[in-house]
C-alpha cells in the first residue's frame, strides 16, 4: 500500500466521459438521484424528532437516536463497503445500497415502537453506505479530469438537495398525516430515486483494478493515521458535524415551544438554511485556493461559533439569520477542511476520504446524542455553550494543523501554515 503519505503531485487524471456527452449526463443524473435518495431518507427523521419525543414519551436526547443509530452503523460500513465494492462492482453495490435503503424506509412506518424503529434506522444506516462510499470515487473513475470538478459539484448538490427534501417532505406531512404518513412519503421518494437511477447509470467504462482485502483496507487506513495531518483534519470533521447536527436536531424543539409556539409544518421550513450551504461550499472551495484552505477553515468555523452564540437571542429573525450563519459556516468549515485533506493525501486521498466520512458521521451519531443531554439539563443556552465547546476544539485541531510542516503535504496552497 505504500506510505501513508505519498510524495508530491496529483494523480493522473482519468480519462472519461465529458462534460456535454450524452453518457455524461446519465451518470451524473443518476448519481445525483443516488445521493438524493439516500440522504433524504438519512436526514428526513430530523423534522420528526420532537413527534417522536411526544409520540413515545421518550427524551430529546432519546428521541435522536432515530438519526443517530443510521449514521453510526454508517459510519462502521463506510470502510467495509468500499473493500466489497471492489469485488463485486460499484455500480452493483450502489444499486444494492440503495434498493435496501428504499425497503427499509417503507417498512419503517409500520413500526409498533421506539425501539423497533431504532432497530430499522440502524440496519438503514447498514444498507444505505453503499453510495456516500463509492459515488465519488465511481465518478473518478468514469469522468474524465476536466470534467470531474463540474460532476463532483452535482453530486454533492444532489446530496445537499436530498438532506433538505426529506426534512421538508417530512415535516410538511407530518403536519397533515402524522409521522409514519411523513416516513411513508419519503420512501416512496426514495423508491423513484432507485428507479430513475437504474434507468441512467451507465455500465462502467472501468472497475477498480485494485482488489484489496477488508483487513488490508483497514490496515491502510491504520497507516494513514500514522499521518498527523490526516489524525487533525478526522478531529475536525467529527467535531464539526457534531455541532452541526446538533443545531438542526434541537432547534426544533425550541420553536416548537413558547414564545414562538410554531406549528411542525412552519418548523420544517426552517431547514431551508439547508440551502445556504450550497452557496458557500463553491466559495470556500474558491478561496481556498487563494489564501489556503486552513484559514478559510479556521475562518468559517469562527463565523459557524459567532452565530451560535447569536441564536441566544429572543427575536425570531435573529434565530434564524444565525441559523443561515451557521450553516454558511459548517459548510465552508467542511469543504475546506475535506478538501485539503485530499490535497495532503495526493494519491491515498479516497482512503484519507473513507476515514473522513466515518468521522464526519461518527461525530453526527455521537455529538448529536450527547446534544440532547445538554438540552435537557441546559434548555438553548445549554446547547450553545455545548456548540460553543465543540466548535473551540474544532479550531484548537484547525491550528493544530497549521503547525505541520508545510513539506509533509502532498500539495501546497498558501496560508497553510504560520511559517508561511
Amino acid at each position: 500500500m505504500g506510505d501513508p503519505i505519498p510524495g508530491p503531485g496529483p494523480a493522473p487524471a482519468v480519462r472519461g466521459y465529458a462534460a456535454g456527452t450524452r453518457e455524461y449526463r446519465r451518470l451524473t443524473t443518476a448519481l445525483w438521484l443516488a445521493g438524493a435518495g439516500t440522504f433524504m431518507v438519512l436526514y428526513s427523521v430530523q423534522a420528526l424528532l420532537p413527534l417522536f419525543s411526544h409520540t413515545f414519551h421518550v427524551s430529546p436526547a432519546t428521541s435522536s437516536l432515530a438519526l443517530s443509530a443510521a449514521t453510526g452503523t454508517l459510519a462502521l460500513a463506510i470502510i467495509p463497503v468500499s473493500a466489497i465494492a471492489e469485488q463485486w462492482g460499484r455500480r452493483r453495490v450502489m444499486t444494492v445500497s440503495l434498493s435496501a435503503t428504499a425497503a427499509i424506509a417503507l417498512l419503517t412506518p409500520l413500526a409498533p415502537s421506539f425501539e423497533v424503529l431504532l432497530a430499522l434506522r440502524a440496519l438503514q444506516g447498514l444498507a444505505m453506505a453503499g453510495v456516500p462510499a463509492l459515488a465519488m470515487g465511481h465518478l473518478t473513475q468514469e469522468v474524465e479530469g476536466r470534467s470531474l470538478g463540474h460532476a463532483m459539484g452535482l453530486l454533492i448538490a444532489g446530496n445537499t438537495a436530498g438532506g433538505l427534501s426529506g426534512r421538508l417532505l417530512a415535516g410538511w406531512s407530518a403536519e397533515l398525516a402524522g409521522w409514519r404518513t411523513a416516513m411513508a412519503v419519503v420512501g416512496v421518494a426514495c423508491l423513484l430515486a432507485l428507479v430513475g437511477f437504474r434507468l441512467l447509470i451507465p455500465t462502467p467504462r472501468q472497475e477498480s483494478t485494485e482488489r484489496a482485502t477488508l483487513m488490508e483496507r483497514l490496515a491502510g487506513a491504520a497507516r494513514l493515521l500514522t499521518d498527523p495531518g490526516v489524525r487533525r483534519a478526522c478531529a475536525v470533521s467529527f467535531w464539526l458535524m457534531a455541532a452541526f447536527v446538533t443545531m438542526y436536531n434541537y432547534l426544533g424543539y425550541r420553536l416548537l415551544e413558547p414564545p414562538y409556539s410554531l406549528s411542525h409544518g412552519l418548523v420544517g421550513l426552517v431547514f431551508l438554511a439547508y440551502l445556504a450551504g450550497t452557496v458557500s461550499s463553491p466559495v470556500a472551495g474558491a478561496l481556498g485556493d487563494r489564501i489556503g484552505r486552513l484559514r478559510v477553515l479556521a475562518l468559517a468555523a469562527l463565523l459557524a461559533l459567532a452565530s451560535a452564540l447569536l441564536s441566544l437571542a429572543e427575536p425570531l429573525a435573529l434565530v434564524l439569520v444565525a441559523l443561515v450563519l451557521y450553516t454558511m459556516g459548517f459548510f465552508g468549515a467542511h469543504s475546506a477542511a475535506s478538501g485539503w485533506l485530499n490535497e495532503r493525501a495526493g494519491p491515498a486521498a479516497a482512503q484519507a476520504s473513507a476515514l473522513y466520512l466515518f468521522c464526519y458521521y461518527a461525530g453526527s451519531s455521537l455529538g448529536g446524542t450527547a446534544g440532547g443531554v445538554a438540552y435537557q439539563h441546559g434548555a438553548w443556552p445549554g446547547v450553545v455553550g455545548y456548540l460553543v465547546a465543540l466548535l473551540l476544539l474544532a479550531l484548537v485541531a484547525t491550528w493544530l494543523l497549521t503547525r505541520l510542516p508545510g513539506g509533509r503535504r502532498a500539495v501546497s496552497a498558501p496560508g497553510d501554515t504560520l511559517e508561511g
